[in-house]
């Protein structure tokens, strides 16, 4: 009987309290097949906890590395405007709902012990929409800095934002520069946000930097290889340059232009689920399917 009383007593300390957490957070139902999927997700924060002490002591050897949370996801964030058509919404309030989900997933994320989340919210090609959508966008890009930087000081998140900033408002870009001198300190948890951000044009301005260096000597042709570029690129500002998971709503099969070069090996998650209907469980789906792909990076394994 004590024994009975005692296993009762272990599961419930480490399963169904820490699903009932979890699905609180992500806003999910506690079924039997959410358990199961929280199990796993624990398990892979245990062995990402194992693999950086592992790293520490200098004992990592080669370890598989399939059923692990990723360390960076990118997001794509598709399907605003097409979410508020189907709600006989304008355009604006469907852009105000996707930077709601989107505070509400960086949340998630980072509860889950997820390290860096990018977000692609405006592309260098967003310039031709109409005017009043850009402006929109501009305008509710501030509204959003505005309003959490509370958030980003008090769970110590550090913001990034990449992009050609030429073309933003100033005011905006004083909001920014502010946002990320801030919490340009904090550890752990980061939001990459991409506005005007063009994979293209990320490219160009590292291979720009790189020549700027070899032609005033100070490095030579020899020395050019991928990590020089890693670091002239704009994702050098994390921990995690290259995602380990790219997803994207709404059901197109292409990346648009960003992260081209940090996507070599990245893992390529497509959903017909519009962006502002993208929350906990459907996370929890795309990390589900991660944790089943088998990183090879070009080995046998």
């Amino acid at each position: 009987m004590v024994s009975l009383v005692s296993v009762v007593l272990t599961f419930l300390a480490l399963i169904l309290i820490p699903s009932l957490f979890i699905s609180r957070r992500l806003r999910v139902p506690l079924s039997l097949k959410n358990i199961l999927r929280f199990i796993k997700l624990a398990a892979s924060q245990h062995a990402d906890e194992e693999e950086r002490n592992e790293k520490r002591s200098g004992t990592m050897g080669e370890k598989e590395k399939r059923g692990r949370l990723p360390k960076h996801v990118a997001v794509i964030l598709d399907g605003n405007r097409r979410w508020a058509e189907k709600r006989g919404l304008g355009t604006c309030e469907g852009h105000k709902a996707g930077a709601r989900r989107l505070m509400e997933n960086a949340k998630d994320c980072f509860a889950l012990g997820i390290n860096t989340i990018s977000l692609f919210a405006f592309s260098t090609e967003n310039w031709a929409r109409p005017e009043d959508e850009v402006n929109g966008l501009m305008s509710l890009f501030e509204e959003c800095f505005g309003s959490e930087i509370p958030f980003f000081h008090r769970d110590k998140i550090k913001i990034s934002v990449i992009g050609n900033r030429t073309k933003i408002p100033e005011s905006l870009q004083v909001l920014i520069k502010q946002a990320e001198e801030t919490t340009k300190s904090y550890e752990g948890k980061h939001i990459i946000l991409a506005i005007d951000y063009s994979g293209k044009l990320d490219i160009l301005q590292a291979c720009k930097s790189i020549a700027e260096k070899a032609k005033k000597g100070l490095i030579q042709v020899d020395d050019i290889d991928e990590s020089m570029m890693d670091k002239e690129l704009m994702t050098k500002c994390s921990e995690f340059p290259n995602p380990d998971l790219l997803i994207r709503t709404s059901g197109e099969q292409r990346i648009s232009n960003f992260f081209l070069w940090q996507s070599a090996y990245t893992e390529l998650y497509f959903t017909n689920v519009l962006w502002p209907d993208f929350g906990g469980a459907e996370y929890l789906d795309a990390l589900t399917w991660y944790q089943q792909r088998q990183r090879r990076f070009g080995r046998r394994v």
